[in-house]
């Protein structure tokens, strides 16, 4: 196919996302863009994606090589989804979404992966940023973590979702879905992360692997909402409804007015402010609709929003930490060699959470079970087990110190 690259709508670590436009058709789609060498897990997000069809699945439009100034690139073609991710949307309503809303999205995403899991396939990063809305409603995107269900011994994701199992590097399989798409309802409800409370990644790995809590349920839910919820977040897997189950749940079933649903999306989607794309590991920038696509087609010019909307904007956007940011997290992918450069840089761990100085401990929000936690036997395996497998930085708890030891070639 021939194609014109267009505005550039995002970047990761390591790939960029254009607008597209075919030449022969005028189509505009969505190009996820990296130079050959580093195209592993592209290619490999590649394979899965073609072998799906489904309606909640974002779709692959083929992929090619192309050289440009003087770098050969891999490219994958996608379904461009102007009105941003399930995250915007949830932004666009004034930090939560009507419940009507959230049973039709949640019902949604779990076609999507109850259709991803009946062909043996783990998505293992299921959050409100990997999930785009269009018109039709919401879809899920970015296989860049997927594996088949029987490997084993790797793990991916995106820590504020990781199910405990998955956090204490056990295993990770259809039920670790199952358990963020239950993080994700909690932001759409509360417009908060599912541990808001938590602003460290040890402290978050110990807490959801560890600690037998649960998130918080937010009480603006209906009864049979958090009964859907509770089924979803059952620290034993094998406890935890699959996607088929919960599509039976009487939540999912009970009488919704369905054009009154279909208004909410359209209104969702014309009032979103970032209509990006997510079809990477990275939390993409936001740009405007319009100014993308004038690089590939004649549009009639957008509203303005109004001096208002944009303060409001701008206040929904501020405050807390969003830990589930990809910029503040990484996404660990696997153990081999050529997805090296797909990794992010790995996470800062906060100065205040341990000292440097033999035998001197911070207080740490007074939580001394916290520091014993750190400086333990099950401390080290769980940070030794979570970063070796991405083999790029290691970091090392001893007794208190903490080093963070560079990568060996």
């Amino acid at each position: 196919m021939d194609w014109t690259r267009g505005h550039s709508i995002g970047h990761g670590s390591t790939a960029t996302v254009s607008l597209a436009t075919s030449i022969q058709s005028g189509d505009v789609f969505a190009v996820k863009s990296v130079e050959l060498f580093q195209s592993g897990f592209l290619q490999r997000e590649q394979q899965i994606l073609s072998s799906l069809t489904s309606p909640f699945i974002v779709s692959y439009r083929g992929c090619d090589i192309t050289r440009e100034n003087s770098k050969v690139m891999y490219n994958l073609f996608l379904e461009y989804m102007p009105n941003g991710t399930l995250s915007n949307a949830i932004h666009a309503h004034g930090g939560r979404l009507d419940e009507s809303l959230i049973r039709n999205y949640t019902s949604q995403v779990l076609q999507g992966l109850d259709y991803i899991h009946l062909n043996g396939l783990v998505h293992c990063d299921i959050k409100s940023s990997n999930i785009l809305v269009g018109p039709s409603g919401a879809k899920i995107a970015d296989f860049g973590c997927a594996k088949r269900v029987e490997q084993v011994g790797k793990i991916a994701g995106t820590p504020m979702f990781m199910a405990p199992e998955v956090a204490r590097g056990e295993e990770q399989g259809f039920a670790s879905d199952i358990w963020a798409l239950g993080c994700a309802i909690i932001e759409m409800a509360s417009g908060s992360t599912p541990w808001h409370n938590v602003n460290d990644p040890v402290s978050i790995i110990y807490r959801v692997g560890y600690s037998g809590h649960f998130p918080d349920f937010p009480c603006c839910l209906s009864e049979q909402a958090r009964d859907l919820l509770d089924k979803c977040l059952r620290r034993d897997p094998r406890e935890r409804w699959t996607a088929s189950q919960l599509l039976k749940h009487p939540f999912l079933v009970g009488e919704s007015n369905s054009h009154h649903v279909a208004k909410q999306i359209q209104e969702s989607n014309s009032s979103s402010n970032s209509p990006t794309s997510i079809l990477d590991q990275c939390f993409w920038n936001s740009l405007d609709l319009s100014d993308s696509l004038n690089n590939l087609v004649s549009v009639p010019p957008s509203r303005e929003s109004s001096a208002g909307e944009r303060i409001r904007g701008l206040s929904l956007l501020s405050g807390m930490p969003r830990w589930d940011w990809d910029e503040s997290w990484t996404t660990i992918r696997g153990d081999s060699r050529e997805e090296r450069d797909a990794i992010m840089d790995c996470i800062e761990v906060k100065d205040d959470i341990v000292s440097c100085g033999l035998g001197e401990q911070k207080s740490y929000g007074g939580s001394k079970e916290l520091l014993n936690f750190l400086d333990s036997n099950i401390s080290r395996r769980i940070i030794d087990d979570f970063w070796a497998s991405c083999k790029y930085r290691k970091v090392h708890f001893g007794n208190p110190c903490m080093s963070r030891l560079p990568l060996q070639a």
